[in-house]
């Protein structure tokens, strides 16, 4: 089965600094943001070879004619390959990292290698904001239909997992909200001291919001889309007819709709703890 996330390796600080709180700043922010990116691009391109594969997220308990072999998993297909793929995950210790949420958290094993040493950089409380089950449902109500195609093409396995990789992603990008949070707060701890103490989840949002910054991200996304999801010719006439395997817009929507509004809801609900 292709496109499954394997990148279980700690990534935090990927400039080399992980050992060190001072590597925490806005710039380190930007540019780990910036990758993501492409991470999400590249996903939802894997995603969109294959059709929307309804028969994937039939769940067994309530339809009959779920492939699922019955009594083996109460669910669908892709639940079955979320949670499987994260218990093994979780015994090789994704689930330290801060980076890094589970879809299926309850009754993971614990890992089976020795810890490691991620320098503490965010407020305890952050251990305990995870979000996946909106971005769960977003993805799979809302996102999906917009770039994938009517049809059944018998790739269940391979659809899931390309699933799995989008969901990954999607979800490392928004949680990572909380080093946005914390970054800002410790840059300007007086401007954000008073809502925080005043639990004024509106002032915070304002404090957060920057409608330029946002657009150029939005324009940034949906330009990488322009380049990653092109079919590439050698024929100089269809190169005024372009076509992508996902369209652009999209990109830039699924940002402007969810990713950076879920973001600012964590790093809100980050905020809203800070002080505790």
């Amino acid at each position: 089965m292709a496109c499954a996330s394997t990148d279980i390796s700690p990534r935090f600080m990927e400039n080399g600094n992980s050992d060190s709180k001072d590597a925490l700043n806005l710039e380190t922010i930007r540019k780990s943001l910036i990758r993501q990116e492409d991470t999400i691009v590249f996903s939802l391109i894997e995603r969109a070879k294959f059709p929307l594969n309804s028969p994937v997220y039939e769940e067994s308990s309530s339809s009959s004619s779920s492939f699922l072999i019955p009594g083996c998993f109460d669910g669908s297909l892709v639940q079955y390959i979320v949670k499987e793929t994260e218990i093994l995950h979780a015994k090789v210790g994704r689930y330290e990292s801060p980076e890094e949420h589970p879809f299926f958290p309850d009754d993971l094993p614990r890992p089976l290698l020795p810890a490691y040493n991620y320098p503490q950089v965010l407020h305890p409380a952050a251990s305990c904001i995870n979000i996946n089950k909106t971005i769960w449902k977003f993805y799979f109500d809302e996102l999906l239909p917009l770039f994938t195609k009517e049809g059944d093409d018998g790739n269940y396995g391979s659809t899931a997992a390309c699933d799995l990789g989008c969901l990954q992603a999607l979800s490392r990008r928004i949680h990572y909200g909380k080093f946005v949070a914390e970054v800002k707060f410790r840059d300007a701890p007086e401007d954000y001291g008073p809502a925080i103490r005043a639990q004024d989840r509106d002032a915070l949002m304002k404090l957060l919001t920057f409608i330029d910054v946002e657009e150029m991200v939005k324009r940034r996304v949906e330009k990488k889309a322009m380049v990653f999801a092109q079919e590439v010719s050698l024929n100089d006439k269809e190169d005024n007819n372009r076509k992508y395997k996902i369209d652009p817009s999209i990109v830039s929507r699924l940002y402007g709709d969810w990713v950076m509004p879920l973001t600012k809801l964590v790093q809100v609900e980050y905020l809203l703890r800070r002080l505790d």
